[in-house]
């Protein structure tokens, strides 16, 4: 009988060896890494110091005297001059132009929030003919330099008889401002979960009932921060005023700075100048340190799905 010759039986398969780690290379990177993270802390460091250096010395100067500005510019303040602020106030009509400012930008910021958000939910959630051509041309009054409409809108505004009022250069910075803040908003609204609106109409509620008690309290990190940018660029705005506003009782704080700095040329009065500079900055200053949170989660909501 023939028998078979049982093949011999194959070697154990060795397991691969671990993938050896590349120590150096892993040093290498790093040390780049730690390199790299100390050059962009210096570079804020840097920026930071710029940035707020002149605002320190801006509040310092405004609690000195007129001589001590010229004579020793970095030194402290030997007292606290407070009488730089009420002259500020009281004789370089600070007060007024603060009313007229807070007026004007309240109000502006206002109809810029509600008529923005309106429009940036009807492109953002309803689709209908002419959707994109009207977003395009939101966007493309992001690009139209205001320099160029000044002559056109004086007369638009001088033949409505708008010229030198309030509400007129509240209307023209709605009208600024709205491009950027639909634009802002769209996207805002698009990242909006649509099951809570489609519940709240559901449960019967009309379009304007969920626009207004549903969708728009949950943009409200978007609406402070587009609110934010609306604000800043409304309180330093200076070119349309002072086209638009010429009348000495309806200036903004633009315009009152600009005559105080132009009146140093005859009165010398540094210490009122610093300390009305540094009265336009507070609001802004505080604006921000308040919802500083809130612009920083409106500005990544967008990023993140």
């Amino acid at each position: 009988m023939k028998t078979t010759d049982t093949p011999p039986a194959a070697p154990a398969r060795q397991p691969a060896p671990a993938a050896e780690v590349d120590v150096p290379a892993a040093k290498q990177r790093s040390s780049e890494g730690h390199v790299l993270n100390v050059f962009s802390h210096g570079v804020l460091i840097i920026w930071a110091i710029l940035v707020v250096m002149p605002l320190i010395w801006a509040v310092m100067a405004s609690f000195k005297t007129d001589d001590s500005i010229l004579s020793t510019p970095w030194a402290l303040p030997d007292k606290l001059h407070f009488e730089n602020w009420s002259r500020a106030w009281s004789q370089a009509h600070m007060s007024d132009y603060f009313f007229n400012t807070i007026v004007v930008v309240g109000c502006s910021l206002v109809g810029t929030l509600l008529l923005g958000s309106m429009a940036a939910y009807v492109l953002a959630r309803f689709d209908f003919p002419g959707n994109r051509f009207v977003y395009f041309l939101f966007i493309g009054g992001m690009s139209f330099p205001i320099i160029l409409a000044l002559v056109p809108l004086f007369f638009v505004m001088n033949n409505m008889a708008l010229l030198n009022t309030r509400h007129g250069l509240i209307l023209v910075y709605i009208a600024y401002s709205l491009p950027f803040t639909v634009f802002f908003l769209t996207s805002f609204f698009r990242t909006l979960p649509t099951s809570v609106a489609e519940a709240a109409m559901l449960d019967g509620a009309s379009h304007t009932r969920t626009f207004f008690q549903v969708m728009l309290p949950m943009a409200k990190p978007g609406l402070i921060s587009v609110g934010i940018f609306n604000f800043l660029g409304q309180w330093n705005q200076y070119m349309l005023p002072t086209v638009l506003n010429t009348d000495p009782n309806q200036r903004v704080l633009s315009q009152g700075l600009v005559e105080l700095a132009n009146s140093q040329g005859y009165k010398g009065d540094w210490s009122g100048l610093f300390a009305g500079l540094v009265m336009a900055m507070l609001p802004v200053l505080g604006a921000y340190i308040v919802f500083q949170r809130q612009v920083v989660a409106g500005l990544t909501a967008g990023a993140v799905k």
